[in-house]
């Protein structure tokens, strides 16, 4: 018997294929449908359609409860706050996606509409917010804290005991030293590494 239950993932582009590669292996979870710009309704992306656009969202809730932002982020998480923000006053669920090729410590709190991807490390005591993406291959070490709205990229290191604040971005490959906070809406590049605390809306692009 098929138990799995539909998700509407709003988003059309690279990151929303990725989403749905994790979705599918996953297995909880059935596409409902993606929701992408007027232009690209109709159109396929892997094996699931465009379906509508934003102002179809309340439309769609009555037959699928759950949905996902599957929209990227690296420069502004204005645009995934305020989807996650509509997605709820819709009526929608956002659950948990954590793919089979993670590890989520039983003793880390993971929270809603967050997307845990292929190759990451939640450790025990790690608390993630709402609406997040760790990305393949990064660490979220044990007792680190990371606020709503984030995106921890790819192959990012973030050290026991660290803070960072709401619709931050840390850049791949990034390492943030152990027991140092990092404020909200920060950016920090690529490749980088983080020693000391970082005030709200920094932007970090060379070594520091």
């Amino acid at each position: 018997m098929n138990t799995k239950t539909s998700i509407l993932l709003v988003g059309a582009g690279g990151h929303a294929r990725a989403c749905l590669d994790v979705i599918e292996c996953e297995g909880f979870h059935s596409i409902f449908g993606l929701i992408g710009l007027t232009s690209e309704v109709g159109s396929r992306i892997l094996n699931s359609q465009v379906i509508g656009d934003d102002n179809d969202l309340p439309k769609f809730q009555s037959n699928c409860s759950k949905a996902l932002v599957a929209i990227g982020q690296i420069k502004n998480w204005m645009l995934r706050f305020h989807t996650f923000q509509k997605l709820i006053e819709c009526g929608y669920q956002l659950p948990v996606i954590v793919s089979p090729r993670a590890y989520v410590s039983p003793y880390a709190k993971i929270g809603n509409g967050t997307i845990i991807m292929h190759g990451a490390v939640v450790n025990a005591g790690a608390q993630i917010g709402d609406n997040c993406i760790i990305n393949n291959q990064s660490l979220i070490e044990h007792d680190a804290v990371i606020g709503n709205h984030c995106h921890v990229s790819t192959g990012t290191i973030v050290n026991g005991g660290t803070q960072v604040g709401e619709g931050s971005f840390i850049g791949s490959r990034s390492v943030i030293k152990e027991n140092i906070q990092i404020g909200n809406h920060c950016l920090i590049g690529m490749g980088l590494t983080v020693r000391h605390n970082l005030p709200d809306e920094t932007f970090l692009s060379v070594n520091n």
